[in-house]
């Protein structure tokens, strides 16, 4: 493939910015649908009542990152067609691992004694819950949503095959028409996404974070 600099500049300034925007629907409506799944679900699997349930649920959580986005577009055909709908839910199960699996981790390596404390000073399991649990386990739950994130923004391209639009078709088109511009531009502007998502996370992950836990 020949690279020429003047098609890789257009391709990067004129044809990447909208594809770019739909991108970042297919990253951030899926992360978001998947954290207000995965976590609530994680929360109650540490609780004692749902306890026994937890090898099932994180099963399915793990179905979701084995099997491929495509296959599951394909096994929802019937029902969803072709487009963005299936590309977001395929998308959405495929994020819910990262984030289940954190959060699930995190409310458990809260101290037992830290939980001793808040019972003895008379806090409910709901108080305990809301005011030390989470926030103790906030760094841990973050940490899961930027893997979310970034493994979303990465596999978002595979949208474009399905119609669902989003870089994969800058991508796509540069494999199509053997133009490696295209290509590159598509991989830089992803790379650019999961970039910057992060960082803005860690931030947010730094202001939800309890101050004695701040490094």
């Amino acid at each position: 493939m020949d690279f020429e600099m003047e098609r890789f500049i257009s391709a990067l300034i004129d044809r990447s910015p909208p594809h770019a925007l739909v991108h970042l629907q297919l990253v951030l409506i899926p992360v978001a649908i998947a954290f207000l799944i995965a976590f609530p679900v994680a929360v109650l699997l540490t609780r004692n009542k749902f306890m026994r349930y937890t090898d099932r649920v994180m099963t399915f959580f793990n179905m979701g990152q084995t099997i491929p986005p495509l296959a599951i577009i394909a096994i929802f055909f019937p029902f969803l067609g072709l487009g963005r709908e299936p590309a977001l839910f395929a998308l959405t199960i495929y994020a819910l691992l990262p984030i289940g699996r954190n959060t699930l981790a995190g409310l458990k390596g809260v101290p037992q004694e830290v939980k001793e404390a808040a019972r003895g000073v008379g806090m409910s399991e709901w108080q305990m819950l809301m005011r030390v649990e989470i926030p103790l386990s906030m760094p841990v739950v973050m940490a899961g949503v930027k893997i979310s994130v970034v493994l979303t923004s990465g596999t978002a391209a595979l949208g474009a095959l399905v119609g669902g639009g989003g870089m994969g078709a800058v991508i796509f088109a540069g494999i199509d028409f053997f133009r490696a511009e295209l290509i590159v531009a598509g991989t830089l502007v992803i790379g650019g996404i999961a970039i910057v998502l992060d960082r803005i996370l860690t931030l947010v992950d730094y202001m939800l974070t309890p101050p004695h836990m701040k490094v």
